[in-house]
């Protein structure tokens, strides 16, 4: 069976808030019509300081979708966690994890953009230890026992209902990510199709002596929208999708590697890249465009 997902980010170009306000409760009512009709997940996201105002409280978001909803679960793909507090992540996450009943589903990544960093006051430089800080720190924090942090003993209450606890991943297209989950005994989300940081990361779990799990989209990883006309549908939605694609792309480095990637500067460019499909409908018989949106 299709594994189908709804995925927010509840971008907005001019941040007009009255605007805002309609498109963050629609958001809520469209988690609640995919809950009931039944879809598989919610997929949420984190950026910050963008223009458009791209997904910058996810955790929030993700509560959001538990007050509304009762079987769906909400994935955080992914989760900046060196811009965090990690007692306060633990103790968030935990928190969503009981109230959800074990629907919450986070993958911790780093991050790309520097300016992030810079707005929360983060060392750029430092994020792969303020990463293992972020995942050391939550691991034991969920455990509900006193342990040694920053100096002082602490504990974080209360423990989480998915033991021994909430489902993590790690996120990244490096070998120094993937080396990092094996490291930590946690599974992999890549961005990208590489079966090189596969084999790293089988490699090092059986050195380490941990059982691994990775998940990475596949080669010719396409996104699929439905439409009466995939022309009608571009002239439509098509300024939209461009909006996201140019967006995200302007993010990327030449050392990032993501599955949705896309160079287009115009709709015509982003359909002629080929990588999304459209499905059409007329009178029982189905017929297929390809066209294109890109995101995270």
């Amino acid at each position: 069976m299709p594994y189908s997902v709804v995925r927010f980010n509840c971008i907005q170009p001019g941040l007009e808030p009255v605007e805002m306000a309609a498109r963050y409760q629609a958001f809520v009512d469209m988690a609640e019509y995919a809950d009931a009709h039944g879809l598989q997940a919610i997929s949420l996201e984190e950026h910050h300081g963008a223009e458009n105002g791209w997904s910058p409280s996810p955790l929030i978001m993700a509560g959001l979708v538990f007050g509304r909803t009762t079987r769906i679960m909400a994935t955080l793909n992914a989760l900046l966690a060196p811009l965090h507090d990690p007692l306060r992540l633990a103790e968030d996450i935990a928190v969503l994890d009981l109230a959800s009943g074990g629907r919450f589903v986070v993958t911790a990544g780093i991050g790309y953009r520097e300016s992030e960093y810079e707005a929360h006051g983060k060392d750029w430089a430092a994020r792969g230890a303020l990463q293992d800080e972020a995942i050391d720190t939550m691991l034991k924090a969920w455990t509900g026992e006193p342990f040694e942090y920053r100096g002082t003993t602490v504990q974080v209450t209360p423990r989480p209902f998915t033991q021994p606890h909430p489902t993590l991943m790690l996120g990244g297209t490096s070998k120094a990510a993937v080396k990092r989950a094996a490291r930590f005994g946690l599974p992999v989300s890549l961005a990208a199709n590489m079966p090189e940081l596969e084999t790293v990361y089988n490699d090092e779990c059986a050195k380490l002596g941990k059982q691994g799990f990775i998940s990475m989209p596949p080669s010719g990883f396409h996104h699929i929208w439905i439409a009466d006309d995939p022309d009608e549908g571009w002239n439509e939605i098509g300024k939209y999708l461009l909006h996201e694609a140019m967006t995200y792309g302007a993010w990327q480095t030449p050392d990032i590697r993501s599955a949705v990637h896309s160079h287009a500067s115009t709709t015509a460019e982003l359909r002629a890249e080929g990588s999304g499909l459209w499905h059409a409908h007329h009178q029982g018989q189905h017929r297929r465009a390809i066209g294109r949106r890109d995101g995270v």
